[in-house]
């Protein structure tokens, strides 16, 4: 395993991460709630706010925002300046947003494990809330939009399976399967590789663009990796991975010797409207 070490501990079963490169800030969040604002350099924590229910996938934009998936209360939230509104609501699972780069969020509804009812729904930054598709409906999880903006990259927690959506055609196009595991993150490299975070077992690979996939890390005890959900890169040169932990209380942080690709983090969007 590379090496490996808790950035921060004492948090509420923590699952999804977002870097902030403007403040130079980690978020992450907990189980009842919590938003977690985290200063890497220091390895120190502080509670910012509350949201309603478990904190699941979250996105920053570019004035410092954080998109917040609230699954307890079935809705995409939004943190800003300390107070926690409601974007919209009535979803089953809300579980992960990222941001394309003319401001639309993409996030994923898992639905309920084991119906196969979910889907991933489109916010236009006119505030316009489509479903993108419902091909991928066996506990649609992790996203991230690719650099150019022209795909949105999924994992499907439950069958389980990487795949891609052309953002125009809303074609699907399955990438690969991990038979045996139960991917749950998912970022990119720099060198436009993809990194999956696997809730079980505990593992996080690497899947190259040649198709090959590498294991980066693995803790067959769960200790350090515990449950892994969601990575981000952190750091000015995106060169450290950080990795939430939903069966334990900490972060982890990775060296593994990759740069991240940086993320969109659009000045306006839905919420300016």
């Amino acid at each position: 395993m590379p090496a490996t070490e808790v950035l921060v501990d004492g948090l509420d079963h923590p699952e999804g991460v977002a870097w902030d490169p403007e403040a130079s800030v980690l978020w992450t969040g907990g189980e009842d709630g919590q938003l977690y604002r985290v200063d890497i350099e220091a390895r120190t924590w502080e509670l910012a706010a509350r949201a309603s229910g478990f904190v699941l996938g979250l996105a920053v934009d570019g004035r410092g925002r954080v998109v917040v998936c609230c699954q307890g209360a079935g809705s995409l939230c939004v943190l800003d300046d300390g107070v926690v509104h409601t974007v919209r609501n009535g979803f089953v699972f809300p579980n992960f947003a990222a941001f394309g780069p003319d401001g639309t969020l993409y996030f994923s509804d898992s639905g309920r494990w084991g119906s196969d009812d979910g889907c991933v729904y489109r916010l236009g930054p006119d505030g316009a809330l489509d479903v993108l598709t419902d091909r991928l409906p066996h506990f649609p999880n992790g996203c991230a939009v690719t650099r150019d903006g022209t795909h949105l990259w999924l994992v499907e927690s439950r069958v389980p399976t990487v795949n891609r959506i052309d953002l125009a055609s809303r074609e699907v196009e399955e990438v690969t399967r991990f038979d045996g595991t139960v991917p749950d993150g998912i970022a990119f490299t720099a060198d436009g590789d993809v990194i999956v975070a696997c809730y079980r077992p505990d593992r996080i690979v690497q899947v190259g663009r040649n198709g090959s996939i590498e294991v980066l890390a693995e803790d067959p005890q769960g200790t350090l990796l515990a449950a892994p959900t969601n990575v981000a890169f952190v750091g000015p040169r995106r060169d450290r991975l950080v990795s939430a932990n939903l069966g334990r209380w900490h972060l982890t942080l990775l060296d593994v010797g990759l740069r991240g690709a940086p993320l969109h983090y659009p000045e306006r969007w839905a919420v300016d409207v």
